[in-house]
């Protein structure tokens, strides 16, 4: 016999929220394949990982243009030495950078493990590349060319000059521009967003940092690309910049 009280209305709401918990389920357990399990800041134990429910199974994911493979969650654990000492013994209290703070990866210079590998187009070519090796690009004309144009940072002193323009082939914009340092000739990347090109005066404003702290940028492996790992922490560089570069900027404005 039909039970009268089960209709199709019934058994659609009653479908939806199965479907829905599982839903939950589901991403809960595969949004905990990186950065986890969690640790406790003051001791540094490792907490629960949630039981079964809440934790992924180990799943390989196959890389495009021959990047190899990936497993997460593979256990992992970041052992590195911070740069920095903190301010005091109470949990989340602020870590002071040791050395030079721009290079200790905290703060606004604190940067991610990345892959020791460039990113690239859709054709397996290195995607962001200086000009002399991406020959088909060019700077518009009346639009600017800043090579050969002076750096100077946030103390208006000069760093160097700009030696070439760094595109992102699939963007088809600049990324960065190269940086030939007065002194050493060493080439950093100063990255374009962080710039004020002059046309008119011919020179390049870098407020992030000073002319003299050019010449930490971390250096390139391979003078013709750029790996995700570098990007990563060039820009960390440039970034904690904003907050140590000067005595004055890391001091509180009261």
């Amino acid at each position: 016999m039909v039970n009268p009280h089960i209709d199709f209305a019934l058994v659609a709401i009653i479908s939806f929220f199965l479907f829905f918990i599982g839903l939950v389920i589901y991403l809960r357990r595969e949004d905990r394949r990186e950065g986890y399990p969690l640790e406790e800041e003051a001791t540094g134990r490792r907490r629960s990982s949630g039981g079964l429910l809440f934790t992924a199974q180990p799943k390989t994911f196959r890389l495009p243009h021959g990047g190899g493979t990936y497993t997460a969650p593979s256990g992992f654990r970041d052992t590195r030495e911070l740069s920095a000492r903190r301010t005091s013994r109470a949990p989340g209290s602020p870590l002071e950078p040791i050395g030079n703070p721009m290079l200790a990866g905290v703060g606004p210079g604190a940067y991610a493990e990345r892959a020791k590998r460039p990113d690239v187009t859709t054709h397996g070519l290195p995607l962001i590349v200086p000009m002399r090796v991406a020959t088909d690009f060019s700077v518009v004309k009346g639009d600017g060319d800043p090579r050969g144009m002076i750096v100077r940072g946030t103390d208006h002193q000069t760093a160097g000059t700009v030696s070439d323009i760094w595109v992102d082939r699939s963007e088809s914009i600049i990324r960065y521009l190269e940086v030939a340092l007065a002194g050493s000739g060493d080439k950093v990347l100063l990255p374009m967003v962080m710039t004020l090109v002059d046309k008119r005066k011919k020179i390049v404003k870098v407020d992030a940092i000073t002319g003299a702290q050019f010449a930490d940028v971390p250096r390139l492996s391979n003078p013709d690309q750029v790996t995700f790992d570098e990007e990563e922490r060039i820009t960390a560089y440039y970034g904690g910049g904003f907050l140590y570069a000067t005595r004055s900027r890391a001091e509180p404005l009261l």
